[in-house]
């Protein structure tokens, strides 16, 4: 069978060579005579392939020395303890609330401080991003709080808030590496891989110097210290080892496809291509008001539940699989990551435009 053009919006689609050229060295890595899942994480060789993925995301990202990376386990959700818990000197935190996760975020944080709800957009279903310039942030606040890009809700922060200098400390899960970032405008940006970097079980945090410290909450775990992972360069216990390998293939798939600058111009056009389609649609429309949409994921509906049900699975019969929309939004949901070709996403449309046709 030939691959299908995955929709998924986690775990998603990889870049087809990075799979191909996985599968090559599966049973003998570079002439090791094994495979990377079988490798010791404190041998030479495999030392060389986290270091290596860590020197390619710096060069991507263009990460300053302050800052360090760390390739963590238990997903973007246990970020939800794990920040509260290392830098909430004060115990106060404030939280804009941009959809389910920041949701899930504020009320984790709310076991170990004050989190603040400073601004919210659950008043119209997380469809749009709140005005952010002129925000009531806490004079104690230890930091402020987003998920930069809604998967669920298909809505992006197109200005960073302003923090009036307190520290900034973003959830990137579904939009790391599709544009290019001021990593400096940040204390700690982090993502789960599985959305736009590689297969799910590895987290990356990318966090400023001055806010890993020995000064955690009491009570605080030995693996939950940022600490404890930078002093170890991610190798205090087993990592996700053959994850952190694909993580790496993938940044060199970026730095071949040019960069950051390339992926955003790339996923602007195909953003586009289905937005486009979307605003001069009779039956389909999009869900989220126009200067908040996401270029990774793209909710949209007919207004006919019956109807939605069909399309997925028409859909799926023509090799445009996972469209289905998240139960809080309902509808169906493309998500359109760095590793979606254009092609997938004019399939797509074409889809819709018949579709549109047989029943508008």
């Amino acid at each position: 069978m030939s691959r299908v053009y995955n929709f998924s919006a986690g775990p998603a689609v990889l870049p087809e060579e990075v799979l191909r050229e996985a599968a090559d060295e599966m049973l003998d890595y570079q002439g090791s005579g094994m495979s990377v899942m079988e490798m010791s994480h404190r041998s030479k060789t495999y030392d060389n392939i986290i270091k290596e993925a860590e020197k390619d995301l710096r060069d991507i990202m263009n990460i300053p020395d302050n800052y360090k990376v760390l390739f963590l386990q238990g997903g973007a959700s246990q970020q939800f303890a794990m920040i509260p818990m290392n830098l909430m000197k004060n115990k106060v935190a404030d939280y804009i609330i941009t959809g389910q996760w920041a949701k899930k975020a504020w009320k984790e944080a709310q076991i170990y401080g004050k989190a603040n709800a400073i601004a919210s957009s659950e008043d119209k279903t997380f469809s749009y991003i709140p005005d952010c310039s002129d925000l009531p942030i806490s004079e104690d606040a230890d930091y402020v709080y987003i998920c930069e890009n809604n998967t669920i809700y298909g809505t992006k922060f197109k200005t960073l808030p302003n923090t009036k200098g307190k520290t900034l400390v973003a959830d990137v899960s579904s939009c790391f590496l599709s544009e290019p970032v001021d990593v400096t405008k940040y204390g700690l940006i982090y993502g789960g891989v599985q959305k736009n970097v590689g297969p799910a079980g590895v987290v990356i945090v990318i966090i400023r110097e001055d806010l890993i410290t020995e000064d955690t909450l009491p009570m605080t775990p030995t693996m939950l210290k940022y600490k404890t992972h930078a002093d170890a360069d991610s190798l205090y216990n087993t990592p996700p080892a053959y994850g952190i390998y694909i993580c790496g293939k993938v940044f060199k798939w970026i730095k071949k496809m040019g960069g950051l600058s390339k992926m955003k111009e790339i996923n602007e056009k195909k953003a586009k291509i289905l937005y486009d389609f979307l605003d001069g649609s009779k039956l389909f429309k999009g869900t989220v008001e126009k200067d908040s949409r996401s270029l990774m994921n793209v909710p949209f509906v007919t207004g006919n539940e019956e109807l939605d049900a069909k399309f997925v699975k028409e859909a799926a019969a023509e090799g445009l699989v996972s469209l289905k929309g998240h139960r809080t939004v309902g509808g169906m949901r493309a998500s359109i990551y760095n590793a979606m070709p254009i092609e997938g996403v004019e399939k797509l449309v074409e889809f819709m435009k018949k579709f549109e046709k047989e029943n508008g």
